[in-house]
């Protein structure tokens, strides 16, 4: 069995989820890959310690040169704040290391630009995060897609909604400054969770109109003052994609300030022959349309079934993030391998890529207060 030697920059939050995943990964069933969380790298010793339980990691430096100068290593998940994508993710691939980015790979066009044309140089297999779409639910809505039964596409709305800003205490962090962050500001946070399955339907908007709000401004600094929250709040991203020579309205939405919202991702799909829409607020339903005598929805009930990679887990139970993220690496895994066999797959880098072309002509449109076309140029 081929192994499979992985590295993290960035031990936090999203990178603790992935070591969690690859303790688990035997749990994966008919996967012919061995994988092994065998590095670390943190510049905080205290995130470093929880690694110690981690029985494989044989590397824990606050050094990420070191880590990078690890023959054995072959693919490294860098997990950290936007504004350092670009020289990370440069150096890995430089390294000659495979690349699992983050969102939104790069803190803005020009950046994500030097990545894409980097890996392509240097024929280095790269992918972004983006882990709702692994669930059942947003499978089943791919799928009603493709098989035509829904008729023709007239309306798509998309959205990841959050409410963790909406206490005005809560003191500031990265996230909600430009410095680390950039102009796109929840767009970059959130945007290609949105955007994933669309582009994937090869669903690329044409025209857009943004609306953006900065609705807190400041916030507690920690250190007994203020400090100026200056990144954007909300997105709701008004744009037209052509299906089948037909200009249709799609709806997305990013947003860290939604009132009873703590974490919910959601899709919805309508044709004049039927519809889907799935809501992780509901995580075990899917709606679906069809027009009739009677209009009427049917709504079913998911359970394990439907995941992209089996696993041990039972069809009838249902699936939580821990879940859809290790579906996510499986997906990385796979491809990497050339055993994706028509699955569903990780964000690629041209899709990456797009976003931020997106969500360039946004800031165009809110500070023109115009309805932008969006341009896509090739990369070299």
């Amino acid at each position: 069995m081929k192994k499979v030697n992985i590295g993290i920059i960035g031990g936090g939050l999203m990178g603790k989820e992935a070591a969690s995943s690859f303790a688990r990964w035997f749990a994966i069933n008919d996967l012919p890959v061995q994988v092994e969380l065998t590095a670390v790298c943190d510049v905080n010793q205290e995130v470093l310690s929880w690694y110690r339980n981690v029985p494989s990691v044989k590397l824990l430096t606050t050094d990420y040169k070191e880590l990078l100068a690890d023959e054995e290593i072959d693919v490294v998940y860098v997990a950290l704040p936007h504004h350092l994508h670009k020289q990370y993710y440069l150096e890995v691939l430089t390294a000659g290391k495979d690349l699992l980015a983050e969102k939104p790979f790069g803190v803005d066009l020009e950046a994500a630009l030097a990545i894409k044309n980097q890996a392509d140089r240097l024929g280095r297999f790269v992918r972004c995060s983006s882990e709702m779409p692994f669930l059942p639910g947003p499978q089943r809505v791919v799928k009603e897609v493709e098989s035509g039964r829904l008729g023709q596409v007239i309306e798509i709305k998309a959205g990841f909604l959050h409410s963790s800003d909406l206490d005005p205490d809560k003191p500031i962090n990265w996230k909600r400054q430009v410095s680390f962050c950039g102009e796109i500001g929840v767009m970059g946070d959130l945007g290609m969770h949105v955007l994933h399955i669309p582009l994937r339907l090869g669903w690329k908007p044409e025209r857009i109109y943004a609306q953006l709000q900065k609705i807190i401004t400041q916030r507690p600094d920690g250190k007994g003052g203020m400090a100026e929250c200056d990144t954007w709040n909300n997105a709701t991203l008004n744009t037209e994609v052509k299906i089948a020579d037909n200009l249709v309205p799609m709806t997305l939405e990013m947003k860290r300030m939604a009132p009873g919202e703590t974490n919910t991702w959601y899709i919805e799909i309508m044709g004049t022959e039927g519809g889907v829409k799935y809501s992780t607020k509901d995580i075990k339903t899917l709606w679906t349309f069809k027009r009739s005598n009677e209009q009427w929805w049917q709504r079913t009930d998911l359970g394990f079934k439907g995941m992209p990679f089996t696993t041990i887990t039972g069809a009838i139970f249902e699936p939580g993030f821990p879940d859809c993220f290790m579906q996510m690496l499986a997906a990385y895994i796979a491809e990497r391998a050339g055993l994706l066999n028509g699955r569903f797959g990780c964000v690629t880098p041209e899709e990456a890529l797009n976003s931020h072309y997106i969500f360039d002509a946004a800031l165009r449109s809110f500070n023109n207060q115009t309805l932008e076309k969006i341009t896509y140029f090739k990369t070299e």
